[in-house]
C-alpha cells in the first residue's frame, strides 16, 4: 500500500481538502517524546549521579535539571503534536526539534572527549552514551527524511481560526529574538557568554543550554508566523511545562544561583513571560480543541 494510500486528505466543512499528518511523521515525534522522556529521567530525578547514568558528567545539579525540564517538557510539545490528525496543527513541533538535535549534535562532536565513551567506565554508561550518540546522529537525518515525505501529501492549510492578540504576538517576537540571540551567543562562543547566565556553566553545557535557547527561539518565532492559537496549543503546552519544571528545579538548588545578579532577575522575568504566554494561547485555543465532522467524515 502506498503513502498515498495510507493518507488521505481531509475534507473541510467548505471542501478544501486539508493536508494530515502523515503517519511517518506521527511515529517519528511519538518515538522521540519517547527518547526524550529518558533522557529527562536521567537528567531531572537523576540530576547528581549523571557521571554514571549520562552521557557526559554535569557537575551542577541544576544544569542537569534545567536540561532535563527541558526534554520533559518536550514530551508533552512532541506527543500533544502526534495526536492532531491535521499537518497544520502538528508542524510546530518539527522545525524547533530539527535545530535542538542538530545543535546538540554538533555540540556533541566538539567536545567528544568529555564523553562517557572509553573502558574506564561502566558497561551500563558506555551503552548510554552510544545511544546518546546514535539519536542525536539519526533523528535530524530521519527528520528531514520524513518531513519530505510529509510535504509531497496533497492538501492545503485550514484557515486560521483563532489569531494571537497583539500583546501575545509581540510576546513571542521578543522571545524569539531574545533566545535565539543569546542561544547563538552560547552555542558559538560559550567561554565569553558563560559570565551572563545565573549559575556556573562549563563551554559543553553552555552549547547544551544554548541549543534549547536556540530551539525555543525558533519555535517562538514559527509561533508567531502561524499566527493561530489552535495551530501552536502544543508549543503552548511545551512552555507552560517547561517555567514549572524549571520553577521546581530552582526550588531544589536555590544555592546554586546567584540571585544579586541581574542576570538571576532576568531569568526569572523570561520564565513568567513564558508561562503567561503559554496560559493565554491555552486559554484562546480551548474552544477549537477538535475540528467538527461532517457528513463528509
Amino acid at each position: 500500500m502506498s503513502d498515498g494510500d495510507i493518507h488521505r486528505t481531509a475534507p473541510s466543512p467548505e471542501g478544501v481538502r486539508l493536508r494530515v499528518l502523515s503517519r511517518g511523521m506521527r511515529t517519528l515525534l511519538i518515538v522521540a517524546g519517547v527518547l526524550v522522556f529518558l533522557a529527562g529521567l536521567q537528567l531531572f530525578v537523576f540530576t547528581e549521579r549523571t557521571d554514571e547514568l549520562f552521557a557526559w558528567t554535569i557537575d551542577v545539579p541544576l544544569t542537569a535539571a534545567f536540561l532535563g525540564a527541558g526534554y520533559w517538557a518536550s514530551v508533552a510539545y512532541e506527543w500533544l503534536a502526534a495526536r492532531e490528525s491535521l499537518w497544520a496543527n502538528a508542524r510546530i513541533a518539527v522545525p524547533s526539534v530539527f535545530v535542538f538535535t542538530s545543535l546538540t549534535l554538533v555540540a556533541t562532536l566538539l567536545h567528544l572527549e568529555l564523553f562517557h565513551l572509553d573502558s574506564s567506565f561502566d558497561l551500563i554508561t558506555r551503552m548510554v552514551t552510544w545511544g546518546w550518540l546514535a539519536i542525536y546522529v539519526s533523528v535530524p537525518v530521519f527528520m528531514v527524511v520524513t518531513f519530505v515525505k510529509q510535504m509531497r501529501l496533497p492538501g492545503s492549510d485550514p484557515e486560521r481560526v483563532a489569531t494571537l492578540p497583539r500583546v501575545i504576538a509581540v510576546a513571542l517576537i521578543v522571545h524569539a529574538v531574545l533566545f535565539a540571540a543569546f542561544g547563538a551567543w552560547l552555542f558559538v562562543a560559550p567561554e565569553r557568554a558563560l559570565s551572563l547566565w545565573p549559575w556556573p556553566l562549563t563551554p559543553l553545557t553552555g552549547r547544551a543550554v544554548g541549543a534549547w535557547l536556540l530551539g525555543l527561539g525558533v519555535a517562538a518565532a514559527h509561533s508567531r508566523w502561524e499566527n493561530d492559537a489552535r495551530r501552536i496549543r502544543a508549543a503552548a503546552a511545551g512552555y507552560v511545562v517547561i517555567v514549572v519544571l524549571q520553577g521546581i528545579a530552582l526550588a531544589r538548588y536555590p544555592d546554586s544561583v546567584a540571585w544579586g545578579e541581574p542576570q538571576a532577575a532576568v531569568y526569572l522575568v523570561a520564565l513568567a513571560s513564558m508561562i503567561a504566554v503559554g496560559v493565554a494561547v491555552l486559554g484562546r485555543g480551548a474552544g477549537f480543541g477538535k475540528r467538527k465532522k461532517t457528513p463528509e467524515n
